[in-house]
Parts: C-alpha cells; sequence; structure tokens
C-alpha cells in the first residue's frame, strides 16, 4: 500500500487560508475596538482620549486602526536593542507617542518586510515616522 502524499499545492493554499484567517480576526478585532469607544459616548471619549493625552479625534483614528496597530513598534525595539520595558517605565510618554505614531504609519509593509529580514538597523531612517525619535533613543544608549 502506498504512503499517502498531499498535493504540493497543499501547503501553499493552507498558507493562504491561515493568512485570511489572520487578516479576518484582525479585521473583527479593529471593528470590536471601534464599537467599544463609540458605545462609551462622547463625554467618557472625551475623558480616555484626555488620559491618554489625545485629542478625541485622535483616539477614534487609533481606534478604527485596531488593538494591534502599533504591534510592529515593539518589534521595531527589539531589533534596535532598545528595551521597551524600560522606556516604558523611564518614559512612558515617549512609548505612548511611539506607539500612537506607529499605529497611523502607512508603511508598514516595508517595516515588516525588513523586520522579518534582520534589515531594520540600516533602513528604518527611509520609512519610519519614528526615525528621529528612535535615533535619539540609541543615541542616549551610548
Amino acid at each position: 500500500m502506498s504512503e499517502y502524499r498531499p498535493h504540493p499545492d497543499f501547503e501553499s493554499l493552507q498558507s493562504v487560508f491561515s493568512s485570511l484567517a489572520q487578516w479576518a480576526k484582525r479585521c473583527r478585532d479593529t471593528l470590536e475596538t471601534s464599537k467599544r469607544l463609540a458605545d462609551c459616548g462622547p463625554d467618557e471619549a472625551a475623558r480616555i482620549a484626555h488620559d491618554l493625552k489625545l485629542q478625541p479625534k485622535e483616539l477614534a483614528m487609533l481606534a478604527k486602526k485596531g488593538p494591534h496597530a502599533a504591534d510592529l513598534m515593539l518589534k521595531m525595539l527589539e531589533s534596535l536593542e532598545i528595551d521597551a520595558s524600560e522606556l516604558e517605565h523611564d518614559d512612558p510618554a515617549t512609548m505612548r507617542d511611539l506607539q500612537r505614531v506607529c499605529a497611523i504609519c502607512g508603511d508598514k509593509r516595508q517595516c515588516q518586510y525588513d523586520l522579518t529580514n534582520g534589515i531594520t538597523a540600516p533602513n528604518f531612517r527611509d520609512y519610519c515616522p519614528n526615525a528621529y525619535t528612535l535615533d535619539a533613543l540609541l543615541e542616549a544608549k551610548k
């Protein structure tokens, strides 16, 4: 009896389905975040924005981006050997600003590519809107 072997395209098809499932989850999470903010009402949303040191419009825009919109920032910091936990503890305002700017960045594909391929350090200045702040953090480490 011959051994079962999956069709050669099975793995790539499985990868496509996995990517679609991840995309659907991100969309669902984003919609849920926006809905939760909308359910708060304008006064509560304004209070949340104030607590986060944001304008209400900024908070709404960030909510539309979803809860994982700034995930690449943690990877960027790790790639540049900047301790995110230490930064969060020592300078939470800078960390919050890095996350806010990352969340609205339009170059996530380039960032993800560079992070995946280990070429972030020489390239991030070409596209990252946080480059100035990251450079200041790198300089402070010296």
